[in-house]
């Protein structure tokens, strides 16, 4: 990967909605050659899908929620109930297994507490768990999807 291929990389996080024409002419290039980077880029998994981020309040989700997770059991069965019962919920957007003291973390966006419980609800209905513990984001201070592309080798 070439400092036009991060150059690309870079400018498509900050704005995936750039037309061709205009993603080639900042990283000065003629569209067909830029295209064929960004194929490439797509075709090695570099460039995994392309979305909206939409803005949470505007959808009615003020509450962000930070879960989490122990557990007593660490076998494969226990783990794919889990990993099913907490992918079906779309309200929790993100999950990490994790190493420490903790062995998940969740991030859960619902629009109010009361919501937040019936998530949570639903999340204890799937497995046993041994340990939750929430965390409400007061505010948010930075939040993006952009990856450095400093260590790009």
């Amino acid at each position: 990967m070439d400092k036009k291929d991060r150059e690309i990389l870079r400018l498509m996080q900050e704005d995936a909605s750039l037309s061709l024409a205009d993603l080639a002419a900042a990283v000065n290039l003629t569209p067909t050659p830029c295209w064929r980077r960004i194929q490439k880029l797509q075709a090695e998994g570099v460039i995994q899908k392309q979305v909206a981020i939409c803005d949470a309040r505007k959808l009615n989700l003020g509450l962000t929620t930070f879960v989490t997770i122990r557990t007593s059991q660490h076998n494969e069965q226990w783990m794919q109930r889990f990993v099913d019962g907490a992918t079906s919920i779309p309200e929790i957007v993100e999950i990490y297994r994790l190493s420490g003291d903790a062995d998940y973390l969740l991030k859960i966006v619902v629009p109010d507490i009361d919501r937040y419980d019936s998530v949570y609800k639903r999340l204890i209905r799937s497995v046993d768990l041994l340990d939750v513990s929430s965390a409400f984001a007061m505010e948010t201070i930075k939040c993006t999807t952009a990856l450095p592309l400093d260590y790009v080798q």
